[in-house]
């Protein structure tokens, strides 16, 4: 029985590795990756392999086919019911230091503009479109919209996007800052591994620990985040890491991390 769970998980999620990237994609194409309880197990499911797999220093997470990201949830289970967490916190992109990219292809709405939220760096193809429509049928963002955007982007901005529930396309999300980059479809996973791959030729120990100071720093005072750095810092300075790190750039060669 667990197995055949297993496979269904797998099913509608796909997990799979290429060297030190990890690739995570929502796996309904003829549902515009609509999130479900499945879909959202199965995402569990890979962010913990991912977090607990010391080989993978970055995540990859898209959707398949062309047409969506993730069109948000499957909007029958939120009548009857359905909660997309759960019981549980559920692990996320944003509670894990290795960081995330968001290749973001067509539809990005609602629960999957959330999704690309939670992720470090975002880039979207120029047919992508975002939104967090859930006022249209009387409800609200449940997955952390209503707290990340107006964080991420200009108060005014985040107030429109979320009170009208209205999309905005690919280079309007460039123009606000809700992605970094706008490649042709074509070029939307390549330009995201070219990002993975400059990623893992850095420390990963000293990017994990980047990560941890700008996500816990976010919320601390001034004197707080200095603080937590500091701290973070100095642990990264008895680090294997560092001492290659600093060996390699004195002898003018390429560094050889080993996470330790």
């Amino acid at each position: 029985m667990e197995q055949k769970q297993e496979e269904i998980l797998m099913s509608v999620v796909e997990y799979k590795n290429e060297g030190r990237i990890a690739h995570i994609i929502i796996n309904r194409p003829e549902a515009m990756n609509a999130l479900n309880s499945e879909v959202f197990r199965g995402l569990w499911h890979a962010f913990e392999n991912f977090r607990d797999d010391d080989e993978l220093w970055v995540a990859i997470l898209t959707g398949a086919g062309e047409r969506a990201f993730c069109a948000g949830a499957d909007i029958k289970g939120l009548v009857s019911g359905f909660s997309p967490e759960g019981d549980d916190v559920p692990v996320r992109p944003d509670n894990i230091w290795k960081p995330f990219i968001a290749a973001i292809n067509g539809y990005c709405l609602g629960g999957g503009c959330e999704l690309a939220l939670m992720c470090d760096i975002r880039i979207a193809s120029e047919n992508a479109q975002f939104g967090q429509p859930e006022v249209n049928i009387g409800f609200m963002p449940a997955m952390g919209g209503t707290v990340r955007i107006p964080r991420f982007l200009p108060r005014a901005i985040a107030a429109e996007m979320l009170l009208t529930g209205k999309r905005i396309n690919a280079q309007d999300a460039l123009r606000i800052g809700l992605v970094s980059h706008v490649v042709p479809n074509d070029k939307l996973l390549e330009t995201a591994k070219t990002i993975a791959n400059t990623i893992i030729t850095r420390g990963p120990l000293g990017v994990r620990a980047v990560k941890e100071s700008m996500v816990r720093g976010y919320d601390m005072t001034l004197d707080e985040g200095l603080e937590l750095e500091k701290a973070l810092s100095a642990r990264l300075r008895v680090t294997e890491d560092f001492v290659e790190g600093a060996k390699a750039f004195s002898e003018k060669r390429p560094p050889h991390y080993q996470g330790k």
